[in-house]
């Protein structure tokens, strides 16, 4: 577990040293109304 910082150095860690990112979704789930058209589309 020595890998681990131990509290002192989170303590001390600077958030603004953080770059800033835009979040992209890549993923988007379908939507209810598609997936039982698929399921409908499936079983035909």
């Amino acid at each position: 577990m020595s890998d681990k910082p131990g509290m002192s150095e989170i303590k001390k860690f600077d958030k603004s040293k953080l770059k800033k990112t835009e979040t992209q979704e890549k993923n988007s789930l379908l939507s209810r109304e598609t997936t039982e058209q698929e399921k409908q589309a499936g079983e035909s």
